[in-house]
């Protein structure tokens, strides 16, 4: 049993994994295993196994598939849709599985539709991955031709097909509730919740909505137990990550390694550390919105838990690194700027704070930033936190502002009082 079970099929060529080579390799022996299983015990296994959603949001996969009503009285139809959206910046870790090894994820997506009682599948995936898009087509076609889709699988009760769904774009795709909006030709908001997907979700009916890195965990952990995946962590948040990093590092790339190595290890060992003449100043841990860290974090492990009790989130795992020849306050301006214009305008906090935070932020980095500018950066910070807005958009972008104020606060003084930028 390998301990990269998530990447040790793909090619080092840089090719992809067929149905051929995927079957060679021990491919969808997890969903024989799990069509021998009832649907409930399914669910119970990957629930014991720990898996979080790689997301970003870690909210254990078992404990969302078992809120999904299952039995004769279920409604039907019933869905599963993989959110392969993937806009979060600094963020490319679900292209990688889409383009190499597709199976894995047709597989993830058929057990849990076995687990759920689902009859469709929908691989929502960013306009923009248009080799992912052919890739997953390809696969789904070996699958259905191989018997794993369409009516009766396997000589099982089970009946089941997959759609890919190419996203017209926005970051609020990314969001469950504006994908399911989207996935049914609506504009991209955010739905008020209750009730949530899982009891009615797409075209109203019960739908699970997963993300693509989570769907491929799924079966291995059928095939091989959900204790093998607890084993594959350093810490108490179970199996591995593919933890990523871009920025001015040396080898910036992914890697799959145990869920729990520390930020230094993955910044200097895999990444290869800064490039010659520049230093850490900083990381966004996972993707774009997430708050800060700096050097003094090195040695926390990258997990669910312990990032969040320095104050961050782990996030998707891709870590954009800042050094000390970069503008902070032109990096978290460029956030800005990019939250604001994909934000979708249903809430007043999200739409009129973020396009007022890009607007002071642009004014600051031109030189024309004014005594006040900081603290009305903090109101709106404050003004997007959690609870005063329908989805995590506007949380999610006052991370970097309200960490990047908290650790680089003399930088944005610089600006202001020299009325211009320092690194130009």
């Amino acid at each position: 049993m390998n301990e990269r079970p998530l990447t040790v099929r793909m090619p080092a060529n840089g090719g992809f994994v067929d149905l051929r080579a995927y079957e060679q390799a021990g491919g969808y022996q997890g969903l024989r295993k799990a069509l021998r299983m009832a649907p409930k015990d399914v669910t119970a296994e990957v629930k014991k196994s720990g898996l979080q959603g790689r997301g970003g949001a870690g909210f254990p996969t078992g404990l969302k598939w078992s809120f999904t009503p299952v039995g004769p009285d279920a409604p039907k139809p019933k869905y599963v849709v993989c959110n392969a959206d993937e806009m979060e910046p600094g963020t490319f870790k679900d292209r990688l599985l889409l383009e190499r090894d597709p199976h894995q994820l047709i597989e993830g997506m058929i057990i849990a539709g076995h687990a759920t009682e689902a009859d469709v599948g929908y691989l929502f995936i960013r306009g923009e991955y248009h080799l992912s898009g052919a890739r997953a087509r390809h696969a789904i076609e070996e699958a259905r031709a191989a018997g794993y889709l369409g009516r009766n699988i396997l000589g099982s009760p089970l009946s089941y097909e997959i759609y890919v769904h190419m996203s017209a774009g926005r970051y609020m795709c990314g969001e469950e509730t504006g994908l399911l909006n989207a996935l049914e030709g609506k504009r991209a908001n955010p739905r008020a919740k209750p009730p949530f997907p899982p009891v009615v979700g797409a075209f109203g009916k019960p739908t699970v909505v997963n993300n693509v890195e989570t769907l491929c965990n799924v079966p291995h952990i059928l095939a091989h137990g959900a204790e093998w995946f607890q084993s594959l962590s350093k810490t108490k948040d179970a199996g591995t990550k593919l933890y990523g990093a871009s920025g001015k590092v040396k080898k910036p790339g992914l890697w799959e390694l145990p869920m729990g190595t520390t930020v230094g290890e993955i910044l200097f060992e895999h990444a290869g550390g800064m490039q010659d003449g520049l230093a850490l100043r900083g990381l966004l841990p996972g993707g774009a919105s997430t708050d800060f860290l700096t050097s003094d974090h090195l040695n926390v492990p990258m997990d669910f838990t312990e990032v969040a009790k320095v104050g961050s989130r782990m996030g998707t795992g891709t870590m954009i690194v800042l050094d000390d020849k970069t503008c902070p306050v032109g990096m978290i301006g460029n956030l800005e700027h990019f939250f604001a214009q994909e934000s979708c305008g249903w809430c007043t906090p999200c739409w009129s704070g973020l396009g007022w935070a890009d607007r002071l932020l642009a004014a600051i980095e031109a030189g024309r930033g004014e005594a006040g500018d900081l603290e009305k950066l903090e109101h709106i910070a404050r003004l997007c936190s959690p609870g005063n807005s329908f989805c995590a958009l506007a949380p999610g972008a006052a991370e970097p502002l309200q960490s990047g104020l908290k650790y680089f606060r003399d930088d944005f003084q610089r600006h202001i009082t020299e009325k211009r930028c320092p690194w130009r």
